[in-house]
């Protein structure tokens, strides 16, 4: 109770002092000192209004991030099928296999936050598949590079197939003979294009087969394209797959303008047909 008393009567007299006609605190100082609080509360609650947008920012940026990476995944899995890749080979579900010894951090772990441990995350998972993609990319462009030289289609845009591969009646002394190609009909100047890349072997005129345009592709493939009014390329030249070569002509042993067609495999002819199909 006494103490109850002397804290009652404290307050009345501090509320003597500082509200009767001659205050202990001047006037002046206590504005201050009022000012600075509402100044402190005010950057208080700037300070609070920027800590809740930069955690919405990172929140947003988090969810960004976590959509590039499942559309990473989604993407890369789709290039593994398009590659022909066995299932479980490349998988990007998972980090890539990497290894070494162990070496002290360049720079220390940062202290706990939720926030930036996700950010990290994503970060590292980011760098994997960039990793994933190179790997892959260097296995697309070989698989490219491969198709690019193995030939595929028709050597000519338009046209018809007038004869076929194998044993045929020869149109000029009506016996039984092999044809080693295929012959598309077409009109005279209708562009030849070369069915892969590679390199001309062969340009000119040819016994059998007129002007003859001959192109090395590698892996033991070469085709043929005879019979030709034009020749558009010289011995040693590096041509594209779709590239014009020469026009068809009815030069040499032929009947009618059409391109004489041979793809040849370690130096014997093949049937033709599986790669023209191959394209259609």
């Amino acid at each position: 109770m006494l103490i109850g008393g002397l804290l009652l009567s404290s307050s009345f007299a501090v509320g003597y002092w500082t509200r009767g006609g001659s205050s202990v605190l001047p006037p002046r100082l206590v504005a201050s000192w009022a000012r600075e609080v509402e100044q402190q509360r005010a950057a208080l609650g700037k300070a609070r209004e920027t800590a809740e947008e930069n955690d919405a920012a990172l929140s947003r940026r988090l969810a960004e991030l976590q959509a590039q990476v499942l559309r990473l995944d989604a993407a890369g899995q789709r290039m593994t099928e398009i590659a022909g890749l066995e299932q479980g080979e490349f998988n990007f579900s998972e980090p890539p296999p990497i290894g070494g010894p162990e070496l002290a951090s360049a720079s220390p772990e940062p202290a706990f936050n939720p926030v930036l441990q996700s950010l990290t995350k994503f970060e590292r998972q980011l760098t994997d598949r960039e990793r994933q993609f190179r790997v892959l990319e260097d296995l697309l462009v070989a698989s490219r590079l491969q198709k690019e030289v193995r030939p595929t289609g028709w050597p000519v845009e338009n046209g018809w197939i007038s004869s076929l591969f194998g044993v045929r009646t020869d149109p000029f002394t009506g016996h039984l003979t092999r044809h080693e190609g295929i012959d598309f009909a077409a009109p005279i100047g209708t562009d030849v294009d070369a069915v892969a890349s590679g390199m001309v072997t062969w340009a000119g005129p040819s016994t059998g087969y007129g002007n003859l345009v001959e192109i090395n592709h590698g892996n033991g493939y070469s085709t043929r394209y005879g019979h030709n009014s034009a020749v558009l390329v010289h011995v040693g030249d590096k041509v594209t797959r779709g590239q014009v070569v020469a026009h068809v002509g009815s030069t040499g042993r032929s009947t009618g303008p059409h391109v004489h067609f041979e793809v040849l495999y370690n130096g014997e002819p093949v049937d033709p047909q599986r790669y023209i199909q191959a394209a259609r």
